[in-house]
């Protein structure tokens, strides 16, 4: 099942950029996140709601509030400066950038939370790298 929502949050975010690069044309970027942001919010909230999830929240502990909050920030960085660059770049070059998040995510995910990292994550780091400076040079 992890397989299934994986492919189709890269379906979806494949449309998210299709869609924000049209949507952008004529808004400022800050404010188009912020509207993305609050259609975010209220699909995330109503699925906490329908699945009735909220009562978790009395029990998240301390540390998770602050990296999940942590999280958030990055998120919200993350959204804020990739919109401002597809407002200014083409979507086929900045998405490709923005996709170096894989290799960066491995590197971290090796030094901070110790997962292993193998000669295939490594040939995959090095393939996705090379591709990226293949489609945006």
């Amino acid at each position: 099942m992890w397989l299934v929502l994986a492919i189709l949050a890269a379906v979806f975010a494949a449309l998210t950029s299709i869609f924000a690069k049209v949507g952008i044309e004529g808004v400022d970027s800050n404010l188009a996140t912020a509207l993305r942001t609050a259609v975010v919010l209220v699909m995330a909230w109503g699925m906490v709601f329908i699945t009735g999830a909220q009562d978790g929240i009395a029990h998240i502990d301390r540390k998770s509030w602050i990296f999940l909050i942590l999280s958030g920030l990055a998120t919200g960085a993350s959204w804020l400066c990739y919109y401002a660059a597809l407002q200014k770049g083409e979507v086929s070059k900045v998405v490709p950038i923005d996709k170096l998040s894989v290799v960066i995510t491995l590197v971290l995910a090796f030094v901070f939370l110790h997962e292993q990292f193998t000669v295939k994550s490594l040939i995959g780091c090095l393939l996705i790298a090379a591709g990226t400076l293949l489609m945006v040079l």
